[in-house]
């Protein structure tokens, strides 16, 4: 096999000393120079994510903007077909309503923080505000806002706006009530607050007068143990001066401590106002004002229900048909006759869960509503619905991954989605679709778990421990969930109970509620191995609102976690004996005897952290038996401090592990690599963090991954991938993190060449069509073949960037710029860009490929298609249709080599050795299996050599008689008769060749068929490589007849040669030099 090389200093494989080095962390690393290694969404958006609000442009509906719960916020300028996220960069992820400004709908009010009490909400930092549609925002203040629920900008001031704050729901005070702007946001008053523990959470302004308006205070607090959903703060409020004064509205409305307020002001009739109202014990009742509020009547008991009040009672009234109103439920209630009497909305083949609700100015039958599964469209007032299934939003808590093969699956227990499951990657071009992902259990999904080595069992639960074992061969789910006997107390199960399978037996699972469970028969039966190791307190006796409260203020604990419970679980893969358990109520409890004996350790005894913190997480060291990580919790206290730990005496003593943490970032989740046991990674509030040196220091590392939070982390192994569980954005994987372990300060001052994991052969499949339009969600796969990783550790500038450069500084000191002179701007233009170049070259060290790479600093990773371009009718210069033909490598070692270009010196970077390995065979057995395809190979490649050959021949005759016809066109030549003749014969010759290859030119003028060309014939012998089948008997001979072909073509060029010597050697020899 010939061997092909850019430059004598390619013909060697060089390692360098730096390609590939331990680590040592001294200096700080920091986010930028690990930005090259990029997450990629792999979806799903086949159930979508929770919608706070939805605003349709009026001067064109076909512009909507949509405030995602949980997911930031999107737009889309054709009515769902596509969409585009317009805050990813945003300081927030989580919003409650969205606002367009009457007067200038270019101008758009974001208010952050989701709008209802549940026990998983995110939170905000203020208001924002959009000068042009969405592309940028700027924070207009609030910023202890937390949650805002409403915003409106009056009809004729763009620079009077009011915004409705809830105000925190962990905690007392911050910017909650109503606020009020008269210049655009740039100042704030408060004009309408309560107490400490009330905000404002639904406002309407009389469009006849907007002096007159309309406000619903709501009092609440939840923590970790209990929530309380209304108090004497609870009202209903009017102003008659646009907003700056207000008076409290009594009459006939109920006088127990309320809950949340829903309001709707009649389209029809401005005097005419509706209230759903939240009474005591998740009751409630549905008011109506025909005189502005001045008085009301109870029209019905009419409440929302199921996850309760708290969570929907937005009310709707119909712009298109009077007195018709919408409550806001899991499903929406409808009243035709002012909330007299309700009925339940139709909402067949639509997810539940409703929160916003949109209509179109001039169409009654068309309504927009938000759920928790994502956006429903009705063309025909609710008889049918239309999803929009191409946002991906689902809210994960946790996830797991298995092994099966060649693509392992990701599988994750959502808010209200069910668990899911789907492929990191597919074999299809189009990557991962919404058909590929599937529910593997119902209801609101939690913690899953893999067992190790057998991909077709999988555990997966929903809220507060109703645990299933699911057989992925036919889809089975068995109930296991453990059962306390007779005699003992309830067994109280977290909202997320935490599942765990032993890593030294893996039929072994652990399952925890109030004491830790193990099975020894994947959950056949269970036997409690601790006591009860919580607090095991009376939730209604702790304080709640500053205080202990009575019993019959308004509790609520339906839609929440039982108290006390066991949320972490972790067992030590050096010591089966060592086992730790974490608590929701402030406890570590560890034993070093599988259970005997017990060790209690209150996390208010770790340095800094308050009493009573959530145990997000434990994990035992992979390493040390000694050594372990806590990941602590307390923003249900109102505090969102990170707090994570470390213990290098088995739990004895706890380290603070938080530097490089920002204060406000809550910490989910920490997992450790298998490889490197320095190398960490932590899912926070804000993003994924990554420690090069055991939890000493934190980088972000979240290159790809919007601003959102990160719930869990999970490593697979054998790929070496990072896939993070988002509440709000879907599942995020980083292909092949390996090249971390050998990160730090020193070795980034080095350029590098990292170890590609095995490429994976096979046939891409072609999916589906092309047509079937725009809103088909597609998630991508990485790209196919090898990923080739490399770092630069410094970029040269080119002429011009260095000039421009200079220049700009010299303009900030208000200094003369020079004109630069022609030469150097000449210098400039001629300039090559600096570059990189790849190589690939099979274990014999022949060229393979070569392509240019990507040149940047930092990280660059590029993708080789496992494929050697061929390019035979490129250099031929035939006429028709060229393309090159590319033949698939065959499986065995390969290796990247990596140079830059720069000022016309080439450096090697340096080189790595990979696999590329073949998978996918196909269902029928070849019966040229037993022969050997690297023979053909070797085969294509001869004949494709010899084809190369000829056609570079046939092009340097064809440019030289091109030459001599040109002079015997001038005067230097005397005589031309006879070596025109000559020409004339060696044209037709050519011509004849030419046929011979490329056919009659006059059928190929309009398209007309006429033969197979050797390139044909080498085109469907490469197909018999390019297969996981191989190549037939059909591929070979089409490659003898090809190989005939090119023979005979040698054959014609001999003839061509001949003749062209004569005519060459019939000019004077000064001539024949200058065409030589």
């Amino acid at each position: 096999m010939k061997k092909y090389y850019l430059l004598p200093l390619f013909i060697l494989f060089l390692t360098f000393s730096f390609s590939q080095k331990k680590k040592s962390v001294k200096d700080e690393v920091k986010a930028t120079d690990l930005s090259g290694l990029k997450f990629r969404s792999v979806g799903p958006a086949f159930m979508s994510g929770r919608i706070a609000d939805i605003a349709i442009n009026p001067e064109n509906e076909n512009e909507w903007y949509v405030a995602v719960g949980s997911g930031g916020v999107w737009k889309t300028n054709n009515s769902g077909t596509t969409w585009q996220p317009i805050a990813d960069s945003e300081s927030f992820y989580s919003t409650g309503c969205i606002t367009i400004d009457p007067n200038n709908t270019s101008k758009i009010w974001l208010g952050t923080g989701e709008n209802v009490g549940g026990r998983h909400v995110g939170i905000g930092d203020g208001v924002y505000v959009s000068e042009n549609g969405g592309k940028n925002w700027k924070n207009m203040g609030l910023k202890n806002s937390e949650h805002i629920s409403k915003i409106i900008v009056h009809p004729d001031d763009s620079n009077t706006i009011y915004v409705a704050s809830q105000g925190p729901l962990w905690s007392s005070g911050g910017d909650r009530g109503l606020y009020k702007s008269n210049d655009g946001g740039k100042s704030w008053k408060n004009v309408l607050y309560v107490n400490k523990w009330t905000g404002v959470t639904d406002i309407l302004m009389d469009p006849k007068n907007p002096n007159v308006m309309y406000a619903a205070t709501w009092q609440r607090h939840r923590n970790v143990a209990a929530y309380m959903g209304g108090g004497p703060g609870t009202a209903i409020y009017k102003s008659f001066d646009s907003g700056n004064t207000w008076i409290k509205l009594n009459s006939g409305l109920p006088k127990s401590n309320l809950g949340k307020i829903g309001l709707a002001l009649s389209p029809f009739d401005s005097n005419i106002l509706y209230a759903a109202i939240e009474l005591d014990r998740r009751k409630g009742g549905v008011y109506k004002s025909t005189n502005a509020g001045g008085d009301w009547k109870k029209m019905s008991d009419t409440v929302s229900g199921a996850t309760g009040p708290h969570y929907y009672q937005e009310l709707v009234a119909s712009p298109h048909k009077f007195d018709r109103i919408y409550l806001m439920d899991v499903r929406v209630q409808v009243s035709d006759n002012g909330g007299k009497d309700f009925y339940r909305m139709s909402e067949n083949e639509k997810h539940s869960d409703n929160h916003s609700m949109t209509f179109k100015k001039n169409d009654p039958n068309y309504l927009l509503v938000g759920t928790d599964g994502g956006i429903y469209e009705s063309f025909d007032d609710t008889k049918s619905w239309k999803f929009v299934a191409n946002l991906p939003l689902t809210q994960f808590y946790k996830l797991a991954l298995d092994d099966a093969e060649p693509f392992y699956n990701i599988f994750g227990g959502t808010q209200d989605n069910n668990t899911q499951g789907g492929p990191s990657r597919t074999l299809k071009r189009s990557g991962i679709t919404n058909s590929d992902w599937f529910v593997l259990l119902g209801g609101d999904g939690h913690q899953p778990a893999t067992e190790p080595g057998n991909p077709n069992i999988v555990y997966a639960q929903s809220q507060q421990g109703e645990i299933h074992r699911i057989d992925r061969t036919n889809g089975e789910a068995t109930y296991i969930k453990p059962q306390n006997n007779i005699d003992e107390p309830y067994e109280r199960f977290n909202w997320d109970s935490p599942i765990l399978v032993s890593s030294h037996d893996v039929k072994r699972i652990f399952f925890g509620s109030q004491r830790v469970w193990k099975s020894n028969d994947r959950g056949d039966s269970w036997t409690s191995i601790s006591p009860d190791l919580t607090m095991n307190q009376e939730r209604l006796s702790l304080p709640i609102m500053g205080k202990k409260q009575s019993w019959d203020n308004a509790w609520d604990v339906y839609a929440m976690s039982t108290y006390n419970t066991i949320t972490s679980l972790a067992e030590s893969p050096i010591n089966e004996n060592i086992i730790y358990a974490g608590t929701d109520d402030g406890i570590i409890q560890y034993t070093r005897d599988g259970g005997l004996n017990w060790n209690k350790l209150e996390v208010d005894k770790l340095p800094g952290v308050p009493k009573g913190s959530f145990v997000n997480d434990i994990k035992a060291d992979l390493y040390d038996e000694n050594t372990a990580y806590a990941v602590l919790d307390n923003h249900k206290f109102g505090d969102y401090k990170p707090y994570v730990y470390k213990t290098t005496n088995g739990g004895v003593s706890w380290t603070n592990i938080t530097k490089g943490l920002p204060d406000n970032h809550i910490c989910w989740r920490i997992v450790q690599d298998h490889v490197d046991s320095s190398l960490l990674f932590l899912g926070t509030e804000y993003g994924v963090y990554t420690s090069l040196d055991g939890g000493n220091s934190w980088i972000k590392f979240s290159s790809g991954i919007p601003t959102i939070s990160i719930r869990d982390l999970a490593i697979q192994k054998r790929e070496n991938d990072l896939v993070a569980a988002t509440f709000g954005r879907g599942f995020y994987v980083l292909d092949d993190y390996s090249p971390l372990r050998f990160i730090g300060p020193k070795s980034l001052k080095s350029n590098m060449v990292f170890t590609p994991k095995d490429a994976l052969q096979y046939s891409p499949i072609r999916s589906g069509s092309s047509s079937q339009g725009g809103d088909k969600f597609y998630a991508k796969n990485p790209p196919y073949g090898a990923i080739l990783t490399y770092h630069i550790s410094e970029t040269m500038k080119t002429l011009k960037e260095d000039r421009i450069s200079k220049e700009k500084e010299k303009n900030k000191a208000g200094e003369d710029i020079d004109f630069p002179g022609w030469d150097k701007l000449d210098a400039e233009v001629n300039q090559v860009k600096p570059h990189s170049v790849i190589e690939i070259r099979d274990s014999e060290n022949n060229l393979i490929d070569r392509f240019s790479g990507t040149y940047k600093k930092g990280f660059n990773r590029v993708s080789w298609g496992l494929t050697q371009n061929l390019s035979v009718n490129k250099i031929a210069g035939a006429s028709g249709f060229n393309y090159p033909l590319r033949i698939n490598v065959p499986p065995g070692e390969y290796s990247f080599n990596v140079f830059t270009v720069e000022n016309d010196n080439i450096s090697k970077i340096g080189s790595k050795f990979f696999n590329v390995k073949k998978i996918n065979d196909s269902y029928l057995d070849n019966p040229q299996k037993e022969l050997d395809v690297n023979s053909f190979y070797s085969e294509i490649l001869n004949v494709v050599d010899n084809y190369k050959k000829h056609n570079h021949t046939l092009t340097k005759i064809k440019d030289g008689v091109k030459v001599l016809l040109g002079i015997m066109n001038t005067s230097a030549v005397d005589n031309i008769n006879d070596k025109y003749n000559q020409y004339i014969k060696l044209r037709e010759l050519i011509n004849s060749c030419e046929v011979y290859l490329n056919g009659n030119k006059s059928k190929k003028d309009i398209r007309e068929k006429d033969f197979q060309s050797i390139g044909d014939r080498l085109s469907v012998a490469i197909r018999g490589v390019n297969s996981s089948y191989g190549f037939t008997k059909m591929h070979k001979e089409s490659l003898g007849k090809a190989a005939i072909l090119v023979e005979k073509y040698g054959e014609m060029l001999d003839n061509i040669k001949k003749e062209y010597v004569v005519l060459k050697n019939s000019f004077n020899q000064e001539i024949i030099d200058s065409v030589d």
